[in-house]
């Protein structure tokens, strides 16, 4: 830590502080409460912190952070300001899934590894008080927490003297003093900053900004301990009062928690089997939700024509699985994957103005799809403007990406193609971001080239084009579609030595007796 401890004894929260997240909360507490973080989650600025698999609820909460210099034991509030050697930045990380496991010890919603970034840097307090700070947090470059700690409802020496009465506080302790209005829920894929300064002292001394990067982790949670859930309490609490869940309903950043609530619900209230939010569904991050395409049924699909698989799905009556319009950049691309989605809305100058700037939805998918994964856009159709460039394409190849599908146009189309990342679409353009649409949301269920793509869908085109695959349906149509396929390169090849296709193709009785005797033992 740049304020010269590295490993802190003790990191002790305070619950509820500020008066304008007690009237949030609508609870006004006649005495301070706590509760302790490890040590093992604290994080440096730059980091990242990952939201638990199966959960949908991590919320940051921007505070400020009070660095014990002389240990205090049984001060008085008049004196506990004296013990207080530096001040810098904090983000209280927690996941609202998990609260009910803690029934207010916070072990689990705030103990995990990375919950506590603090830094990037120190502002001794010698010359300050305890009110002349102030604390803002922004979300993806939106300033979303503005507080000074002169509103505190319990100062910062009364925490130090409250808290010495019980323990003795030692050089190099932290204690996070609480957070203002505005924390709620963040996506895989935002960024959230934090900053600490002093505006009205000589110099406006500042902690600079500690930054977080959101992310999702994959490692599900097993059977012997409590389980994430969730129910519309948490969730409003979680996004900070009803009318900002409903905003965020409406803005698309939580489109998908009804469908999570009866999930959870059909599930006992187990919400690892619910679907992630919007900006967080990776479908290897949810076992119940585990993506079918094992490796078993890629070596099945290896070689086998998208034609033959939309047959084998025509016949169970998915017609409108085509993703129409869209080619490949490199002559003999294939592309197998699981579907991560992006979704434009036609442009708006206002709208453009608000969602565009920052780290937006096209940049979080991009910067969020995982290997293996295919990233779907839909753009409506429209060929007359760029929905991806080179930068972006590598961001997609870097992380592993399967492959790029989008149904509207690419820019630096000659740079595109010299990566190996297999890109279908409907050809180049070079206009960039801002002429024909609005990135407006992640992980949601969209229409791109006239076919329905669900995030965890299966995704696999060639040369003929791209299809979408429901995953229930996946092991099914592969072992078809895979055994239609031998059976028609053994039709081919008694075409090929001068057999009339009549009764051949497709094969009557007399024909697949002979196929079958002939490629009885797997000599096809």
């Amino acid at each position: 830590m740049t304020y010269g401890i590295d490993t802190p004894g003790k990191i002790i929260a305070v619950h509820l502080n500020y008066p304008s997240r007690m009237q949030q909360r609508g609870r006004t507490p006649a005495q301070p409460s706590y509760f302790f973080k490890p040590a093992s989650s604290l994080a440096p600025t730059g980091g990242t912190i990952e939201r638990p698999a199966g959960t949908e609820l991590l919320a940051f909460e921007g505070e400020i952070a009070l660095v014990i210099g002389t240990p205090a034991r049984h001060v008085s509030p008049e004196d506990g300001w004296s013990h207080v050697a530096q001040v810098t930045a904090a983000n209280d990380f927690g996941v609202y899934d998990l609260r009910a496991a803690d029934k207010g010890s916070n072990v689990r919603n705030k103990g995990g590894d990375g919950f506590t970034p603090i830094g990037p840097a120190a502002i001794p307090t010698e010359g300050l008080g305890e009110g002349d700070w102030r604390v803002r947090t922004w979300v993806n470059g939106q300033l979303v927490q503005d507080d000074t700690s002169d509103t505190l409802a319990f100062p910062f020496g009364r925490l130090v003297a409250d808290l010495s009465q019980h323990m003795t506080l030692e050089t190099g302790d932290v204690i996070l003093t609480g957070t203002p209005a505005g924390s709620s829920v963040v996506l895989p894929g935002d960024v959230v900053e934090v900053e600490v300064d002093a505006p009205q002292a000589p110099g406006a001394p500042t902690t600079g900004r500690l930054v977080t990067t959101v992310t999702q982790g994959t490692v599900p949670f097993g059977d012997f301990g409590t389980k994430p859930k969730t129910d519309d309490l948490q969730r409003i609490e979680a996004w900070g009062s009803e009318q900002e869940h409903a905003e965020a309903v409406a803005a698309g950043r939580a489109s998908r928690l009804e469908e999570n609530a009866a999930r959870s619900t059909a599930t006992g209230g187990d919400a690892t089997a619910s679907v992630p939010l919007d900006g967080l569904a990776e479908a290897s991050a949810d076992p119940a939700a585990a993506s079918p395409l094992t490796p078993e049924i890629r070596a099945q699909l290896d070689g086998v024509a998208v034609a033959t698989v939309s047959a084998a799905l025509r016949k169970r009556g998915y017609v409108d699985i085509f993703i129409d319009g869209v080619h490949p950049n490199h002559d003999g691309d294939t592309i197998l994957g699981t579907a991560k989605t992006l979704r434009f809305i036609p442009f708006r100058p206002d709208l453009f103005k608000e969602y565009a700037g920052g780290f937006n939805a096209q940049k979080r998918a991009f910067d969020t799809v995982n290997a293996g994964e295919v990233l779907v856009v839909e753009a409506r159709g429209i060929p007359s403007t760029g929905t991806v460039g080179d930068v972006l394409a590598l961001r997609a190849q870097v992380r592993g990406a399967a492959g790029i599908v989008t149904d509207g146009g690419v820019r630096d189309f000659a740079a595109v193609e010299e990566f190996s990342i297999p890109v279908f679409s409907q050809g180049a353009h070079p206009s960039v971001l801002g002429r024909r649409h609005v990135p407006w949301e992640t992980d949601v269920t969209i229409a791109c080239g006239g076919a329905a793509v669900q995030p965890g869908d299966i995704i696999m085109g060639d040369r003929d084009g791209v299809i979408v695959i429901p995953p229930f349906l996946l092991a099914e149509v592969a072992a078809e579609a895979a055994a239609q396929e031998r059976a028609d390169a053994w039709v081919a090849a008694q075409v090929a030595n001068g057999a009339a296709v009549d009764g051949l193709f497709p094969m009557n009785a007399e024909w697949r007796a002979r196929y079958e005797a002939e490629t009885a033992g797997g000599q096809a």
